[in-house]
């Protein structure tokens, strides 16, 4: 099996490479269509949390992320899908996900002004801390 790209951004982190960067991600999306990414600053045990957490989200019963499903989310554009609960080009996507954005809290001027995709997020009760 080939091996995956690896878009190494620790150049265009420190404020060059972004257009190297950008190319390699570019290329990698035509022709992969996935890609492993380095060199991005998040720590390690952030990553290991994020993954902890969405396996136990998305473990929990379809009834309990409804609670959360992007209906609820608004002009925010957050919150739960589930399988085929999504559509690129008309067809259903063969995927469920999670929508999460920047957290911001009802008196945000862009979010009092209505501005599209900025919101709280949605979490159910299980998950949140």
């Amino acid at each position: 099996m080939p091996s995956l790209p690896v878009i190494d951004l620790t150049a265009a982190s420190r404020g060059g490479g972004a257009g190297e960067a950008a190319e390699a991600l570019d290329t990698a999306c035509r022709t992969a269509g996935f890609f492993y990414v380095s060199g991005h600053g998040v720590p390690a045990d952030l990553c290991r949390r994020l993954d902890q957490q969405s396996r136990a989200f998305f473990a929990l019963p379809d009834a309990d992320k409804a609670a959360v499903a992007m209906s609820h989310g608004g002009r925010a554009w957050r919150g739960w899908f589930p399988l085929a609960g999504e559509l690129s080009s008309g067809r259903p996507d063969a995927k469920e996900g999670f929508y999460l954005g920047a957290d911001l809290a009802p008196d945000d001027p862009r979010v009092a002004a209505g501005t599209p995709l900025h919101g709280p997020n949605l979490f159910p009760p299980s998950c949140r801390g």
